[in-house]
């Protein structure tokens, strides 16, 4: 959700993309062995199949459409979904899982155009009221699949290149304490802190993408 923003400002979306695809898998790989038991599998497996939909057309936008454009346009939405979230005392909530083919359909579409499936899976997890504990876990489980999907489509558009691989190696100690920071962080934090924190980084993604559609 944040890699990709940040990584973007030094290097082509063409590279982070697949970059932050493969550090999501590893990520993911390390949590799942710890906390298996607080993924909610329904959720997180209606979520897989959507994105297995909407990948092919994120690839599609990140080879032939002007990414300022999408940049602009998701940053926008975030932006306002959040400062909502943020500001109203009594946020909008799902009950069951009927609506996540919406939401695992467009992190499809920006995981395949830009790695960033995050954000449309945060705003499901808000809106089911997820605990840290099952928000972190069920993302998780999420990512491992969707993430190997995403890189081979990757894989087969030409993109992953052996640059990507040496910037993930590069990477990867810092991934290593990262993960382990942030378990015990989500261990120690309360649900509604929690949120808050979440939509705050939203905001600041949002902006970020806004930023750089303007660049």
């Amino acid at each position: 959700m944040i890699a990709v923003p940040l990584l973007a400002l030094i290097m082509p979306v063409e590279v982070a993309a697949p970059v932050a695809v493969l550090i999501s898998v590893t990520v993911a790989i390390v949590v799942l062995a710890q906390d298996w038991r607080h993924v909610h599998v329904r959720s997180a497996g209606w979520l897989v199949l959507s994105t297995l939909a909407g990948t092919p057309l994120g690839l599609l936008l990140l080879t032939r459409m002007d990414s300022a454009i999408v940049k602009a346009c998701l940053g926008a939405i975030i932006m306002a979904f959040s400062t909502y979230s943020l500001l109203k005392r009594h946020r909008a909530a799902l009950k069951d899982d009927r609506s996540a083919w919406v939401f695992g359909f467009a992190a499809g579409v920006l995981g395949g155009a830009y790695g960033m499936n995050g954000p449309p899976l945060v705003m499901y997890g808000t809106l089911r009221r997820w605990t840290p504990q099952h928000f972190r876990a069920t993302l998780q489980g999420y990512f491992l699949p969707a993430s190997l999907m995403a890189l081979a489509g990757y894989a087969l558009a030409g993109l992953w290149k052996p640059l990507v691989t040496r910037y993930y190696l590069m990477a990867l100690p810092m991934v290593i304490v990262a993960i382990f920071l942030g378990r015990l962080a989500n261990g120690r934090m309360d649900g509604q802190t929690f949120l808050r924190l979440v939509h705050v980084g939203l905001v600041v993604v949002g902006g970020l993408l806004v930023l750089q559609a303007a660049v």
